[in-house]
């Protein structure tokens, strides 16, 4: 394991702040450790010769070497605490005292100087305000918590204690046992980036589960979520959503790509497994820390009763995954194993007087076929069926086919009892079909996600030094938006721009348009004015006669929708091609968390009303980009729906990655649209400004 090694299995525990006081949290913590905990536990305080039967000692200077400091004093001597824990030598701690900053003012103080202070000492600090840390090697229960955990191989985060002490409650019900359990607390100084990377080279530590309000730099987490999923499931609920994107108002990319949209961007970056529920959660971990992963996506159904079929083969059909189809020499052995009434395609219905052999010997024959990649057992109570029979059954087949196998063993008590022969085996029990399905879709995912390649990003060959003294002549100028130096900004990362230029008098406007071959597009120039076309901002198809009125009732218009607008003049554009053309959009907002947010989609004046449109955060390579592309509902027309002329993807792909590799290398820039990016037959073009 890595650096927190310690943190997860110490020879001795110090409780600074044990009490023998009836409801205090520091004789919780002492009691659960005293009660279990294979090493030396050595309670702190002043005022104790002697706390629970245990030895107490005045200080930590004063005790045996500490491994492991669990804080529990009152808020405002936790940082003495800290200093006298580190000043001996001891360099993990867990602070379960609560008033930091989730308390505002002195609290947001103090845990600023809790930071300084494990900076100074590199002080591995769970917390503040945190319940605990469990590890179930050594049987250390270092919470207040009123339950131990079984022992497995999952590894558990989360940033509510509360979720804790219930999840472990229900989990030991359920026979779910994990390996760590970390309650994150504030995350002042650890936090769910440095619990992934430790679980990841924890070879006893088989899945990564976690439930997160948020995450505090999403970039270091995709870099280490990224590396550790190879070879370790993460499974994540993600709880709580902010306004930032409704806040956003000053680009569509800000309005469309809200901060949760980050969220599911940078997570899937990451190759994080989503769970929308706490039952899912679960559902999910036991399916990765029992299971191998299937080599194909179909599935095979076994079951008993129709209905319960149907249910499943419906869930299938929801899920990423499909309905095997046998091959003709599985069709036939399966003709000549089942009665005449039986149902020898996919779904195999054994029929209702089915007993173990039956099914044992459908099963056999379903994973014997090559197009089945896992297999799911369903099946309703009967007289002739014994279920520990088929458990035993089933876990045969599968250990022997050597693919996963999910059950649905419905029912109460008899159910029950073979689902605790099944886990023993790694093979989990789900009372709902759809469950069952969501655990085998679950391993195919995460196949996925272990067998794709690092999409590393492109580093084109691009003017940077011009791209700078563009931004800091903005800067100079004290004004935070872009006006006639957009264009040039994406002309130094070499993203095509139309001819033209930006004019503040409508002479020059003409002399510009009579440099253009044929009709130019003029459209007002103003970063106060975000829906240019809504106010009849922009003249499409002007000939160089009508461009000198077209660039004055431009300006009138502006004037007349806000009068204190910035206007920087009008832009005098060649005509694209639009007919033979895709209107898209590729833009930037900075998320909070995970940084530059990058956006793609069906653009123009459609791209707030459809909102047909795919997330990434940068930087990107070539396949993300690609899939930005793909993932749209609109990428036919991209791709030359209808007799349409295909569009030049390449060219489309390669903008976004320009644009990447631009926010990437100047944090200042906070958001961005290029709308229209057109893509036509020839390659894609910017037909707008910043």
């Amino acid at each position: 394991m890595g650096r927190l090694s310690d943190l997860f299995a110490p020879e001795t525990v110090a409780v600074v702040g044990a009490t023998d006081r009836e409801g205090a949290v520091g004789r919780a913590i002492l009691e659960n450790l005293r009660d279990e905990f294979a090493g030396e536990v050595v309670p702190i305080n002043p005022n104790r010769d002697e706390v629970l039967g245990l030895e107490c000692y005045r200080d930590v200077q004063a005790a045996p070497p500490i491994d492991l400091a669990v804080i529990v004093v009152p808020p405002t001597v936790v940082i003495d605490a800290i200093e006298d824990v580190a000043e001996a030598g001891t360099d993990d701690v867990v602070v379960i005292t609560a008033g930091f900053s989730e308390t505002g003012g002195e609290g947001a103080e103090r845990e600023r100087q809790l930071r300084e202070l494990a900076a100074e000492y590199d002080l591995n600090v769970v917390g503040p305000n945190s319940l605990g840390v469990m590890s179930t090697a050594n049987n250390m229960n270092a919470t207040f918590g009123p339950e131990d955990a079984r022992e497995g191989s999952i590894s558990f985060m989360s940033q509510s204690g509360a979720f804790i002490t219930a999840v472990l409650d229900w989990a030991n019900e359920q026979g779910i046992g994990f390996r760590d359990v970390v309650s994150l607390g504030n995350k002042t100084v650890l936090d769910e980036t440095d619990f992934v990377r430790e679980w990841g080279d924890d070879p006893d530590t088989d899945v990564i589960i976690g439930y997160l309000e948020d995450v505090d730099d999403g970039q270091a987490f995709i870099r280490a979520a990224r590396e550790v999923a190879d070879d370790t499931p993460i499974v994540l609920v993600k709880s709580g959503r902010t306004d930032a994107g409704a806040q956003a108002a000053s680009s569509h990319t800000g309005a469309i790509a809200g901060s949760e949209r980050a969220y599911e961007a940078g997570l899937e970056q990451a190759g994080v497994l989503r769970a929308t529920s706490v039952q899912q959660l679960f559902d999910y971990a036991r399916a990765l820390s029992g299971l191998p992963e299937p080599e194909t996506d179909g599935v095979a159904v076994v079951t008993n009763a129709g209905g319960p079929g149907v249910l499943t083969t419906d869930a299938v059909g929801d899920s990423s995954l499909r309905m095997a189809d046998f091959d003709d020499e599985t069709i036939d052995a399966l003709a000549g194993a089942m009665p005449d009434e039986a149902n020898v395609y996919n779904p195999i219905d054994a029929i209702g007087d089915a007993d173990v052999e039956r099914f044992g010997e459908a099963l056999d024959i379903a994973l014997e076929d090559p197009n089945v990649g896992s297999a799911v057992v369903v099946s309703a109570p009967t007289a002739v069926l014994e279920y520990d029979g088929l458990a035993e059954a089933v876990i045969e087949k599968r250990e022997e086919h050597d693919k996963p196998v999910v059950t649905c063993l419905m029912g109460g008590a008899r159910a029950r009892a073979a689902e605790e022969v099944l886990r023993e085996f790694g093979i989990p029990n789900y009372f709902d079909p759809s469950r069952a399905v969501a655990g085998l879709d679950a391993l195919a995912r995460y196949r996925d996600i272990s067998d794709r390649p690092i999409d590393e990003s492109a580093a084109f060959d691009v003017d940077r030094e011009r791209a700078r003294t563009i931004l800091e002549r903005a800067r100079d100028r004290d004004d935070n938006r872009l006006g006639v130096e957009s264009m040039e900004l994406l002309e130094a990362y070499g993203i095509p721009t139309p001819d033209g230029e930006i004019v503040d008098d409508p002479d020059r406007a003409r002399e510009v348009a009579a440099s253009i071959e044929g009709d130019v597009v003029m459209k007002i120039v103003s970063p106060d004015i975000t829906h240019k076309s809504d106010i009849g901002g922009v003249k499409v198809g002007v000939s160089e006669n009508d461009v000198y009125d077209a660039y004055e009732d431009l300006v009138a218009r502006a004037r007349n929708y806000q009068p204190d607008a910035t206007i920087l003049g009008v832009q005098v554009q060649e005509l694209l091609d639009l007919e033979s053309s895709t209107e898209t959009i590729v833009g930037m907002n900075r998320d909070p968390q995970f940084g530059p947010l990058l956006l793609f989609g069906l653009g123009g004046i459609f791209v707030e009303i459809l909102e047909d449109t795919s997330v990434r955060v940068a930087p990107i390579g070539e396949g993300q980009a690609r899939e930005m592309v793909d993932g749209i509902k609109a990428a036919p027309l991209l791709r030359g729906a209808r007799g349409r002329e295909p569009a030049d993807v390449d060219g489309v792909v390669e903008t976004i990655q320009r644009l990447s590799q631009l926010v990437v290398d100047f944090p200042s820039i906070l958001e961005l649209d290029v709308n229209p990016l057109v893509a036509g037959p020839d390659g894609a073009v910017s037909y707008t400004h910043l």
